[in-house]
């Protein structure tokens, strides 16, 4: 059985990171079924700042993406998580982890000073990220609109993602 490599994402593994994002997407309640179409739209407006696949036997088994947010108070340098897909056979695995830390890594290295992100404390926590912290997004509450600061604080304001996220 072989391990799994992390690596960005190169030419002609668009379809399989759309599939697997579809089905890691499929069926759950937080999902509204268009992960796979805003991976091919920030790829399309040239945005995805680091794109990471998981790969077992040369197959697609995980992708995170990550592109620049902004932040009402003018904050810079900050970028955003996700989505991030996981095939559901592999999940739980470990394989999330590891694309979210390396892409962590990988948006210190452009100089980031932070990420931002929408999505479960129980499972982000874990890398360090918080909610209840002063971003907001929309409607959504609070506690499910993280920050992750890597130098100073985390910013406090509206967040605003790529267009290709639809806005809130």
């Amino acid at each position: 059985m072989s391990e799994i490599s992390i690596r960005p994402e190169r030419s002609g593994d668009e379809a399989a990171i759309h599939d697997l994002t579809n089905e890691a997407f499929f069926g759950k309640s937080y999902s509204d079924g268009t992960e796979a179409a805003l991976v091919g739209k920030l790829r399309d407006a040239g945005v995805l700042s680091v794109s990471l696949v998981a790969e077992r036997d040369a197959e697609i088994v995980g992708h995170v993406a990550f592109s620049r947010v902004d932040v009402s108070n003018g904050t810079t340098d900050w970028y955003g998580l996700g989505p991030l897909s996981v095939a559901p056979e592999r999940q739980g695995r470990g394989v999330g982890s590891r694309l979210v830390g390396e892409g962590l890594s990988a948006i210190k290295s452009l100089g980031a000073r932070g990420c931002i992100l929408v999505g479960d404390p129980n499972y982000y926590s874990r890398f360090g990220f918080r909610g209840d912290c002063g971003l907001t997004y929309g409607d959504v509450p609070d506690k499910y609109v993280q920050g992750l600061a890597f130098t100073g604080d985390i910013p406090t304001g509206a967040v605003e993602f790529h267009p290709a996220f639809g806005g809130q």
